[in-house]
């Protein structure tokens, strides 16, 4: 997809000094410091830090704009008329029945990943494959590239979901937990067929346990043929151990790379990790009488016994003995239940939610809940949202990452008139950022800080992406099959009807004259999207 560049409006925007402020963020906004920390009697807390009447209205938009996708005004009448107690309360303990708009839930139900199952999508990619076995090479090539197709097809509608959900479901805090966990539990839909295997992993692994149990999560992604694929756990059986996941599992997924693990503990967890694969056959999986018992099948995830090493195992000082699948599980609750992990997960919460460097004190808290309540995920945000910590954090802000900075902008702009009908014009976007959804190859997941995403060329492309979103609602709305003329929607004055509910109140002076220089309302909405105040959530 091509962005707009208006030339005329770039020499509009350099006069008026927006593009140099946008380009230049002051050191209160560059800071990696801390917020202060909180006396011992913040901790016991349970509301949210409400300030004065007087910034209530203020406070709420801040609220609003972190825990969400982006603040819109039906959004801040929501938490305006339930209070920012309840509202978060509803946030953290989403109602599973919440709808989502009709033609958006329409548009949804009609992608074909709700048609087809992976083992069906599968299924046919191996037919594909089969029926190309003994033909020559350029055929076996197009055939391959047949079967990918269906990988990128399946990775795209899951992406439609995605960002659908993130701009209309009532549940932003659920949405957006469930893209922070897809990027901590990382695949990348380029590899083999993962993106296959996409549209189970983020139904079935992620989004139910965003705000539910870490453990529940970590098992489901443990039997995720996404996450064993893309890790080569499919290739880590008895006898020919692979490494690959048990070591990613402790340095990314629970202990952190300063957790205290040894190499001897990696090979003990490929060892009891091994026999855990996919089943892309077409007749059922071969196993000796004897162990049959110990065969365990969910769709395409597989537990293979006689690829498992079936011995007894030292792992983080514990001894399990063989026993299969359980093995898996005792491992897993070991590694949910360590202090190192509570640690790592709360540090990444925290930094995602108040900034880069967050108070160690701040996380000590976090990882206390994280423990005394089994990992409750709704239950550590409660302890951060109601810390001082992340009170003083509204008033600073913290930096977008492009995809944080693109679903808010469509959000502001478009999320309280008819809902858009393209979300590929979103996702090219953000490829276009760097940040493509499900499209980092390694499984570190795409980095989050300031110093990420700040570059004068990343903050000129956003200029360019502020022009695209509030002058160009084609762009969004049109489909490539349409044959009627389109009746696009008119966009209103973004700055106008968000600050009636109290959002944009601290623009600076320069902002401000900025946007009033604009000469059409699309270039006030430009500048405003362009703003360095956008630029933080």
């Amino acid at each position: 997809m091509m962005l707009l560049r208006p030339n005329s409006l770039r020499r509009s925007l350099l006069r008026s000094s927006l593009l140099p402020l946008l380009l230049w963020l002051p050191p209160a906004s560059r800071a990696r410091g801390q917020p202060p920390d909180v006396n011992a009697s913040d901790v016991n807390a349970t509301k949210v830090n409400t300030p004065q009447p007087a910034d209530t209205r203020a406070h709420d938009a801040a609220l609003v704009n972190r825990i969400t996708w982006g603040a819109t005004p039906s959004e801040l009448a929501r938490i305006h008329e339930l209070g920012a107690d309840r509202y978060l309360h509803r946030q953290l303990h989403p109602d599973a029945h919440a709808a989502l708009p009709i033609d958006v839930q329409q548009r949804i139900n009609d992608l074909s990943i709700n048609h087809e199952s992976d083992q069906d999508a599968q299924a046919r990619q191996r037919k594909i494959r089969q029926d190309a076995r003994d033909l020559d090479a350029e055929a076996k090539q197009k055939a391959q590239r047949e079967a990918r197709t269906i990988s990128r097809v399946r990775a795209d509608e899951t992406a439609y979901r995605t960002i659908w959900r993130a701009l209309y479901s009532p549940n932003q805090l659920q949405e957006q937990m469930t893209w922070f966990w897809m990027n901590h539990f990382n695949v990348f839909a380029g590899k083999n067929d993962v993106g296959t295997y996409l549209p189970q992993y983020e139904a079935r692994a992620i989004h139910p346990h965003a705000l539910g149990k870490f453990r529940d999560m970590l098992r489901a992604t443990t039997r995720s043929p996404a996450m064993l694929v893309y890790l080569d756990n499919t290739r880590n059986t008895v006898g020919h151990i692979n490494e690959n996941y048990a070591r990613e599992l402790m340095e990314l997924h629970t202990l952190g790379v300063k957790g205290g693990y040894t190499q001897t503990d990696v090979q003990e967890l490929a060892r009891i990790l091994t026999g855990l694969g996919v089943h892309n056959n077409d007749k059922p999986p071969k196993v000796k009488p004897e162990l049959r018992g110990q065969l365990v099948q969910d769709g395409l995830f597989l537990f293979h016994p006689g690829r498992h090493d079936t011995g007894d195992k030292v792992f983080l000082g514990q001894k399990i003995r063989g026993g299969g699948l359980d093995e898996v599980d005792h491992a897993l609750d070991l590694l949910a239940r360590q202090p190192a992990t509570a640690h790592f997960i709360s540090g990444k919460l925290a930094a995602y939610f108040v900034g880069d460097a967050p108070s160690p004190a701040l996380v000590d808290r976090m990882a206390k809940t994280f423990l005394a309540q089994d990992g409750d995920i709704a239950a550590t945000l409660q302890t951060l949202f109601t810390s001082a910590e992340f009170t003083a954090s509204l008033k600073t802000g913290v930096f977008k990452d492009p995809v944080h900075y693109v679903l808010s902008s469509l959000r502001l702009t478009y999320a309280d008139l008819p809902p858009v009908r393209n979300p590929k014009a979103a996702m090219a976007i953000l490829r276009q950022m760097g940040q493509g959804l499900y499209q980092r190859p390694t499984p570190d997941g795409y980095p989050l800080a300031m110093s990420d995403w700040s570059g004068s060329g990343q903050m000129t492309q956003r200029f360019e992406i502020a022009r695209t979103i509030a002058a160009a609602p084609q762009v969004f709305y049109r489909l490539p099959d349409d044959t009627q003329p389109l009746v696009l929607p008119r966009l209103p004055n973004l700055l106008t009807s968000a600050s009636e509910q109290g959002l944009f109140t601290t623009l600076s002076p320069a902002t401000r004259d900025a946007i009033a220089q604009a000469k059409t309302p699309a270039d006030a909405n430009t500048y405003l999207l362009a703003s360095p105040e956008f630029m933080r959530r």
